[in-house]
């Protein structure tokens, strides 16, 4: 069953803060596009699309907080650390199970992953969350993420005799060594067509075309054209 829980008594809830604080902890040397400060946002942009949805604001605070607890990214591209460390601890904090499982659905179906991977599931708490996710993926903060993990993994920033792919399998996605830059036609700029939610949508237009307007900016100056 879905329900409603009110805002105020969510970020007051002890369950909330105690992950919080062990969010905060887990992910202290974390790379700087997928910190603290990356959760923080997704969590505060999340509370605030669920302000127009009929969905348990518990489990998408549980969501957002926990959602890149452990990103395959980091651990190997091994996808069931974030959710092992999201059920234990929900489990240390005597969760009850039914939000533990919907907890760790969420984590397991957020990620993009190219874009062609279907959803094994869905709910409306999901939606918020991935929506407030691929939010902080776009505008001025996806770019300074895209490009601090570009840096991080020692990537090229651009390079014209690599073309974007569009049409990456999982597999290749991960295992992608692009240019940054293909990176906004990968992903960023495909994700406002892909929001879940009309909130979600209306923010991420604008960010849409900030992310726009820089590659403009940024082709301009690369051909010495400014």
């Amino acid at each position: 069953m879905t329900f409603t829980i009110n805002r105020g008594t969510t970020m007051n809830n002890p369950l909330i803060q105690n992950t919080i604080t062990f969010v905060k902890q887990a992910l202290e040397n974390a790379e700087g596009g997928h910190d603290w400060f990356h959760i923080e946002r997704v969590y505060k942009n999340a509370l605030k699309i669920a302000n127009s949805e009929k969905v348990n604001v518990e489990i998408v605070a549980l969501g957002a907080l926990l959602h890149d607890i452990a990103d395959s990214k980091f651990h190997n591209g091994d996808e069931t650390v974030g959710p092992k460390l999201a059920t234990k601890f929900l489990l240390s904090e005597n969760c009850d199970s039914a939000i533990i499982e919907h907890v760790v659905q969420i984590i397991k179906n957020i990620s993009f992953k190219g874009g062609n991977k279907e959803q094994t599931f869905r709910s409306l708490e999901l939606d918020v969350v991935q929506d407030a996710d691929r939010l902080d993926a776009l505008g001025a903060i996806g770019i300074a993420r895209t490009f601090n993990y570009g840096g991080f993994k020692n990537r090229k920033i651009y390079d014209p005799s690599i073309p974007p792919e569009l049409n990456l399998t999982p597999v290749q996605y991960k295992a992608s060594t692009a240019p940054t830059i293909n990176h906004f036609y990968e992903k960023l700029l495909l994700l406002k067509d892909r929001m879940n939610t009309k909130t979600g949508h209306k923010m991420a237009e604008k960010r849409h075309q900030y992310m726009k307007a820089f590659l403009e900016e940024f082709y301009a100056e690369w051909d010495g054209k400014k």
